[in-house]
């Protein structure tokens, strides 16, 4: 990936970063609030030893320098812990003392500080004073000579003993800042994370590569699409509804010298909107002044006759095993001419049934009697119905659900296709969203106002030209 590809995807995905930021913030905000505020008392020691001469003094700071960081340890001794214990004032065992103290040697100096943090500044303060009269003590027990009356090495304090009046921890501004930086530091790279393990098609991009095949429409996320499927009313003029236009207009030009009459629409797996798709290219076709029928050939799981409100109990299966003829079994459906036939009862062997010899020739009677026929099929990648159907018919059209279907899936639906000889005419990105590297503006054909662009030309207002593409690239229209 390069830098605008991890760019994109923290773009992308700004709400896990927003999240994880907030989280981190909060959480900040948590345990600052539960931590209790902790003091620290301060007392520094010089570390002398006698000297005379020059020679001397160098030779004795060098060794004082070498004493004070051995007293580092010194301080946090079990025998001066134990002695700052005995104290009555402090109220702590050695444990307790030992846990509170803390030092360090001021770098190139004979200079000691101790500090001692507590959650009580007076504690704190006693434990300090309690520990630069011990620690002097210990020193001077432990410096003098077998035998000598004076300590080699002598500690005096020169600072302190102090404590601060504001506490040292908790400290709000640095831990906020803290947690939102690394807040906004891990959801960023979340946001790449999902984006590198991410392989489901997002893009009409991403889709032609993975498929090898055209992108013969990118129909936007529709929230309305769930509740209102079908393009009506208002609809018809949305920019779902201009989606489906131009995907019949680039269906009109996928082969120059023969027009695909019989049209299989399918999908990899279920829930990716193929049955919907189905629909609303036959209302566009027949919208368009042609003479459609629409069969349910999803027999398994049949939508169409429940979209469209029809009666679903005979159809497809009942013509195909003789017991009613295409002409009984198919249902007018709106003011145009699109006619539709059900899926009828539920077969045992549905994929036996349609790839029949009834199945073939009820298509070619079916494409001599109407100028398209678009079959919906059952999804490609869970039972071999589709792939049977689409082997009799002119060609297929595969519907990919952006986001859900992955690159693998995409794949093996084409190899199902390549399997049977059928031919791909192209895929289409169902449920694309806006804003995306080659989204499709449909600002142009959108509503004001729930005012579609008919009725604004019919106020008086120009009404745009549209101009879809073919498969190829090349300019079509309408």
């Amino acid at each position: 990936m390069e830098l605008r590809d991890y760019v994109s995807a923290v773009r992308k995905r700004w709400w896990l970063v927003a999240t994880t930021a907030c989280l981190a913030l909060v959480a900040a905000v948590v345990i600052t609030a539960r931590t209790a505020p902790t003091y620290a008392a301060s007392v520094t020691f010089f570390v002398s030893t006698p000297s005379s001469g020059v020679t001397d003094a160098y030779q004795g700071g060098l060794f004082s320098q070498q004493r004070a960081r051995s007293y580092v340890n010194l301080v946090t001794s079990d025998r001066l812990a134990r002695a700052v214990a005995t104290d009555p004032g402090v109220g702590l065992d050695a444990d307790g003392v030992k846990a509170r103290i803390s030092a360090r040697t001021v770098p190139d100096t004979v200079l000691l500080d101790i500090t001692v943090l507590d959650t009580r500044s007076d504690r704190a303060l006693r434990i300090a004073e309690s520990v630069a009269t011990q620690f002097a003590a210990l020193v001077a027990v432990l410096e003098t000579p077998p035998g000598g009356d004076s300590p080699t090495v002598r500690v005096d304090v020169v600072t302190g003993p102090r404590v601060g009046t504001d506490p040292v921890s908790p400290q709000p501004a640095r831990n906020f800042a803290v947690a939102l930086l690394m807040g906004l530091l891990v959801g960023a790279a979340g946001a790449v994370l999902r984006e590198i393990l991410d392989s489901s098609v997002r893009s009409a991009t991403a889709l032609r590569q993975a498929g090898g095949k055209a992108v013969l429409a990118t129909v936007p996320l529709d929230p309305r699409a769930r509740q209102e499927p079908l393009l009506l009313e208002d609809a018809t003029w949305s920019p779902r509804g201009e989606a489906m236009r131009h995907l019949r207009t680039n269906l009109q030009f996928v082969d120059p010298d023969r027009r695909a009459r019989c049209i299989v629409v399918t999908s990899a797996l279920p829930d990716e909107g193929k049955s919907t798709i189905a629909c609303n290219l036959a209302i566009v076709l027949a919208e368009n002044g042609h003479r459609v029928l629409l069969i349910d050939a999803d027999v398994r799981r049949p939508k169409l006759a429940e979209y469209l409100d029809l009666e679903g109990a005979v159809g497809l299966t009942n013509v195909l095993v003789g017991q009613v003829d295409l002409d009984t079994a198919a249902q007018p459906w709106g003011d145009r001419d699109l006619w539709v036939l059900a899926s009828g009862s539920i077969p045992p062997n549905p994929s036996e049934l349609l790839g029949s010899q009834q199945m073939a020739r009820l298509l070619a009677t079916a494409g001599e009697d109407f100028d398209y026929v678009v079959v919906d099929t059952s999804p490609l990648l869970v039972v071999t119905d589709a792939a049977v159907v689409a082997s009799r018919a002119d060609g297929a059209v595969l519907v990919t659900r952006a986001g859900k279907t992955t690159v693998t899936q995409v794949r093996s639906a084409v190899l199902a296709i390549d399997a049977v000889s059928a031919r791909l005419f192209g895929c289409v990105l169902n449920g694309a969203k806006s804003g995306g590297d080659d989204a499709y503006s449909y600002a142009y054909y959108g509503t004001r106002a729930g005012v579609p662009l008919l009725k604004a030309a019919a106020a008086g207002k120009p009404a745009p030209v549209t101009r879809d593409l073919d498969a190829a690239g090349r300019p079509g229209g309408r």
